[in-house]
């Protein structure tokens, strides 16, 4: 999964904690939707919305697939970059790259829903999303 041209790409670093080593001394692999979950939460907060009612305006994963390519150690230093790669009427896909300096060791997908936990039920993508989604 290349990263696309001319779409801003967002970088979070994500802490390896000791409890994300199994026995064979890396990362894993169940706890890479952890990370790419980390990494939304960044860009929510920073290009989306610092504050939001996530009863009113959630969401929920619909699809999670991941690629390993390359082991990730307790020492590394992780980034994830993500973007936008899809954005439907309820729905977006998120992308993700987990690279370790220059490394590329992991590449995955997200689909995720809009819902209103309140009402239960999902809903149109906010329109402030939206917009923030297809800015870049």
């Amino acid at each position: 999964m290349e990263e696309p041209e001319g779409k801003e790409i967002f970088e979070a670093t994500v802490e390896i904690r000791f409890a994300d080593i199994d026995a064979m001394g890396h990362v894993n692999n169940a706890v890479y939707f952890s990370y790419f979950e980390q990494a939304r939460m960044a860009y929510f907060k920073e290009r989306v919305a610092r504050v939001w009612n996530w009863n009113e305006d959630g969401v929920i994963v619909a699809r999670n697939e991941i690629d390993y390519i390359f082991p990730v150690f307790l020492n590394d230093r992780m980034n994830i970059r993500l973007w936008v790669e899809h954005v439907g009427n309820k729905s977006f896909s998120v992308c993700y790259r987990v690279v370790v300096g220059e490394r590329l060791c992991a590449t995955g997908k997200s689909v995720l829903v809009c819902f209103n936990h309140k009402d239960q039920r999902p809903q149109a993508i906010p329109e402030a999303w939206r917009t923030v989604f297809l800015a870049n």
